[in-house]
This record gives C-alpha cells, structure tokens and sequence, in this order.
C-alpha cells in the first residue's frame, strides 16, 4: 500500500517551490536598505528567528503548537473518516445528518475559543479539543463526499461476491474514498494552524502564538515577524509531509493517465468499423 515518493512527487514539490522562494528573494532585495520601525529588513528578521530558536527558547513553544497541531489533527482524522464512512455508506443516516453537518460547518469554530477556554482551561488539552473540532468537519464532509462518489458498480460487485460489511468499508470504500480524504486532511490542516495561533494567543502561558503576542506587547518588532514567519514555515513544512505521505497511499491515483478525448480519427474509425458491420 505504502510506496516511496515518486519523481511525480518531487516534481510537483519543485512546482510548489519555486514561489515560495522568489518571494523570499524579493522580500529580502526589497527590505535590504529599510529603515522602517513596523518593516524591518528580511535579514534581521531571519537572524532574529534563528537566534530565538537557538537561544531564547523559541524552540519549546514550537514544539508545544507542533504537538498540539498532531494530536488535533490525528483525533480530527479518525473521528472525521470513521464516521464519514459509516454516515457514507447509509443513505438514510445520510440525509438525517445533512442538516446537522451544514450547520456545524457554518459556525466558526474560532467563536468557540473563548467559552473553551473558560470553561476547560488554558492547558494542552483544550487547545487540541478545539483543532480536533475545527478540524473534523472538512475531513467528515470530504468523506462523506468520496464513499458517495464511488462507482456504483463498485458496490454491487462487494454485494455480489457477499463481502462482509466491515471488510467492505476497510478494503473497498476506504481506499476509493482516500482522494477526497486527503483533499480534506488539507483543509483541515490550514485550519488546525489558524486556531493553533488563536487558541494560544487568547490563553496560554506557552507556544507561538503566545510568542507573538507577547512580542507584540512589548513593541519587539523583528520577533514578532519573526514567529509570524516561523508559523508559516510550520505551515508549509506540514503540508509537505502531507503531500509526501499522498503520494506514498495514493501512487496508484496521481500515476494514472489522464483521460483523453478521442480524436475525430479515432471517431471515423469507430464509425467506419460500426458501418461495415
């Protein structure tokens, strides 16, 4: 099932790349001569970023929202498909649920940080009880839409070779699910990084966003760019990992040969075939 990147995965990581990088290089031409107290230039904020990392403890609250982020995300993921596949596969549970799930996906979960935070408190755990909830919901949804999206004829072959409704689900469903899965793992990642930062900033002794705010407190202007920029470096990191472990489950899927038109020749040809018949 595992497979290792393949050259269609560094290719697409180059491709995704090489912005990133023209926009590092602008930004550090750019703000080379700044004199700005709000717009510091590039290299102070690198230098800073490097020297609260190596020195200044930086690195333990990276580590604090990086924990929180995996664990959220891990529960967000678990919850999400397991109940995705079931609500899936019964239509009927389908349409009950329907409108419960476009009303949780229409509240924001950011409106919840504040009474979570009153009520369980400003440790670990509540923060990955709100990315877990933030995070659910796109995963649920994309499940739900991929076990919809497959193949009809699919399901009659299970039904007709008598498999099991729990191998069903774990060899048939699932694997034609994984698609849209992941495109939902990716929503939901962005939104685990945005209520990481917001859950820390309204209520934690610890982690970046507490960083930022912090420094922003204290006018300290190249370290709050600084655990901006880190934040984002986190985002992208992650998304890389995510696409790597794509493309390790779903070879099969980003390898196959796109679908083609047939050409009015081929269409002659099937025209001319089906005449002399």
């Amino acid at each position: 099932m595992f497979s290792k990147p393949s050259s269609a995965f560094w290719k697409s990581l180059l491709v995704q790349l090489w912005l990133p990088v023209l926009v590092v290089a602008v930004l550090l031409l750019a703000t080379a001569g700044s004199t700005s107290f709000y717009f510091p230039p590039a290299t102070d904020v690198l230098a800073t970023l490097w020297r609260e990392l190596a020195h200044d403890g930086l690195l333990d609250d990276l580590f604090f929202s990086l924990r929180n982020i995996a664990l959220g995300l891990a529960i967000a993921t678990v919850v999400g498909v397991g109940a995705g596949l079931v609500i899936g596969e019964v239509g009927l549970l389908r349409q009950a649920t329907a409108p419960l799930l476009d009303f949780a996906r229409a509240t924001p979960t950011v409106a919840f940080v504040p009474v979570i935070i009153l009520t369980l408190g400003i440790g670990s755990g509540p923060k990955i009880f709100l990315i877990a909830l933030g995070s659910m919901w796109p995963i649920l949804l994309n499940t739900i839409s991929g076990v919809h999206g497959i193949n009809p004829a699919v399901h009659e072959t299970a039904h007709s070779y008598r498999i099991p409704w729990r191998l069903r689900l774990l060899k048939v469903v699932l694997p034609g699910a994984l698609p849209q899965i992941f495109a939902g793992i990716r929503v939901a990642l962005s939104i685990a990084v945005v209520l990481m930062v917001v859950s820390e900033i309204y209520g934690s002794p610890v982690g970046l966003g507490n960083f930022i705010l912090q420094s922003g407190s204290s006018f300290a202007v190249p370290e709050t760019w600084a655990g901006t920029v880190l934040i984002g470096i986190l985002g992208y990191g992650l998304s890389v990992l995510l696409l790597a472990a794509e493309y390790a489950l779903l070879g099969w899927y980003h390898q196959r040969p796109p679908r083609t038109r047939r050409t009015d020749k081929s269409r002659n040809e099937v025209k001319t075939s089906c005449s002399d018949m």
